[in-house]
């Protein structure tokens, strides 16, 4: 298949490329100025200045599906205002000119897989979501919104929608265990508050093997792209704890992140409780490779 990627040097993207490629797929990635460097075809753009390309894109003569990851890091900084509008603004603004360029070329896309996150559902406690839950609340459920509404008008060109709602993400190469890991290593790592919180993460093995079945099953709408068996962080700590054989008995209690990072980010992005299933996923009879948090730390510390 002929397949584009936006978000290409991000740890998940690079590692969909490298399946892509693997598997026999043409891989076209869309690049911005100043990007890392990447082998084989590329349309150039450039969303904050609403610029793509139009040479690039008639090379690129048309798309089987496209997986659309770019977007700002939600926890790589603190929450200002500036910050905050620019986690809005780059998603927006890359899915609204990705969009209208699809729309623009000689035979467009037939499957778009665009990102979007479980932020949509909000911190709901103990309560069980799902893709037919509503959207919660918070800069980043309102994030989400925008961002899945951006996509949307594609649909209007026939083009087949797959709203990509992921989870945390783990990978010793990046995301939120990278950033755990070197505490965790020297003893310092522990529950966050009171550790009841509900986590949903996903091995970034399952996170890609999930991206190419919705792409070749041309799953529609909001997919949940978690494992089966979410976590409380308490129980997280503890198994993250006993694979790499160090203590975990420092709590980190919740004034101590909010004062670190900021009330907002703390709250919404490191104390979120989100207990969520990948329903969509399951009834498609997708099968996980790492069902379990005891599989996911193992894959993301050995891969």
């Amino acid at each position: 298949m002929r397949i584009g990627v936006t978000g290409a040097s991000g740890f998940i993207g690079r590692a969909l490329i490298t399946a892509l490629v693997e598997r026999g797929d043409d891989v076209t990635t869309f690049v911005r100025p100043g990007g890392s460097s990447v082998t084989g075809p590329v349309v150039r753009w450039d969303p904050p200045r609403g610029l793509v390309d139009e040479g690039d894109l008639r090379l690129a003569g048309g798309f089987d599906g496209v997986v659309h990851l770019a977007g700002a890091g939600i926890a790589d900084k603190r929450w200002s205002r500036e910050r905050k509008n620019e986690i809005l603004r780059s998603r927006i603004d890359s899915t609204s000119l990705l969009v209208s360029a699809l729309g623009s070329m000689s035979g467009g896309a037939t499957f778009l897989a665009s990102g979007s996150a479980i932020g949509f559902y909000g911190s709901r406690g103990d309560q069980t979501l799902d893709e037919s839950s509503s959207r919660g609340d918070g800069f980043l459920a309102d994030v989400c919104v925008e961002w899945e509404r951006s996509a949307q008008s594609i649909e209007s060109t026939g083009t087949g929608l797959a709203l990509l709602r992921t989870g945390i993400v783990m990978s010793r190469h990046g995301g939120a265990l990278r950033k755990q890991l070197p505490l965790f290593r020297m003893g310092l790592g522990g529950p966050l508050s009171n550790g009841s919180q509900w986590l949903s993460p996903i091995s970034l093995r399952d996170e890609v093997r999930a991206i190419l079945w919705v792409l070749d099953h041309h799953l529609t709408g909001p997919v949940n792209l978690v494992a089966p068996q979410p976590v409380q962080n308490r129980e997280f700590t503890k198994i993250l704890a006993n694979e790499i054989h160090r203590p975990a008995f420092l709590r980190v209690p919740a004034f101590a992140l909010q004062i670190a990072l900021g009330d907002e980010l703390a709250t919404e992005a490191v104390l979120a409780s989100q207990r969520v299933r990948p329903k969509y996923l399951e009834e498609s009879s997708f099968k996980f490779d790492n069902p379990s948090s005891e599989a996911i730390i193992s894959e993301a510390l050995t891969h």
